[in-house]
């Protein structure tokens, strides 16, 4: 197969919420809020933060209903709510 015929692999695109613990990950892009308090949220996660290119990772789980759920960005750790959580889109790293 040569190039101009070759099928490009994209990384699978996932919520934060649905990462699973201990896997690296980058921020491919944040959510359009729909309401006036998510777009707040948003600003709020992209004032910490949380933008594109960035690396996370899940560290852990509330108990129970696994919330809060602790993110590393950087060397913060923030704890974000599943709701907050589903407004970043991530990459897995392989």
């Amino acid at each position: 197969m040569n190039q101009a015929t070759s099928p490009i692999l994209l990384a699978p695109c996932l919520s934060l919420c649905d990462l699973d613990r201990n896997v690296p990950a980058r921020i491919s892009r944040i959510a359009a809020p729909e309401t006036e308090a998510q777009q707040h949220l948003v600003l709020r996660l992209i004032e910490i933060g949380f933008l594109p290119g960035e690396t996370v990772r899940v560290v852990a789980h509330g108990h129970p209903g696994r919330e809060p759920i602790a993110v590393r960005l950087g060397h913060t750790t923030f704890a974000l709510r599943r709701h907050e959580a589903a407004f970043i889109q991530v990459e897995v790293e392989s």
